[in-house]
């Protein structure tokens, strides 16, 4: 994605029209964050969940936010700052290599960016940083189908929403 590319996406995000009808703390929660969690948010672009997922997690917990575009980080690194959220890690990194330990993340967050991703690549670096039990929360377009996570590494166990859940086997 170009600059011009995310700029015109950032704007869409931030407009506060989008979360009158798209609440990030609704589709948060439809994902199962809770306080205390290590969370993943793969792709987090402009920011439009980065910060309601630190509030949600809190204090005990932690946002490990990735992306692909040296300007999500710049853009997300100025509303952390101004938001004043110390629970937030921000990484230019690549999915399938996001140099997190094995285990460590209770839940990662597949917002708006799964039809991008290579599976084959990504899907085992997030079973590896799951810990037991760890959850993979996917929001995508209309149309998109659990059927596209394949391999066996994880079980579908519902939908609330436009959020698709699954579970680490």
């Amino acid at each position: 994605m170009n600059d011009l590319h995310f700029r015109v996406m950032a704007c869409i995000h931030d407009n506060p029209l989008r979360r009158m009808f798209d609440s990030p703390d609704k589709t948060l929660r439809a994902a199962g964050i809770q306080p205390g969690q290590q969370v993943l948010e793969v792709g987090c672009g402009p920011g439009f969940f980065t910060i309601a997922a630190a509030e949600l997690v809190g204090d005990q917990g932690h946002v490990h936010a990735i992306d692909l575009h040296p300007l999500a980080i710049k853009t997300v690194g100025t509303k952390l700052q101004k938001s004043g959220r110390t629970n937030v890690t921000l990484t230019l990194a690549d999915a399938a290599q996001t140099g997190l330990p094995s285990g460590s993340i209770d839940l990662v967050l597949l917002f708006g960016i799964i039809h991008s991703l290579p599976l084959e690549q990504v899907l085992p670096e997030l079973y590896r940083v799951l810990g037991p039990g760890g959850s993979l929360a996917v929001q995508s377009r209309p149309g998109w189908t659990p059927a596209l996570i394949r391999g066996g590494l994880f079980t579908f166990v519902g939908k609330e929403g436009r959020v698709f859940k699954f579970r680490k086997k």
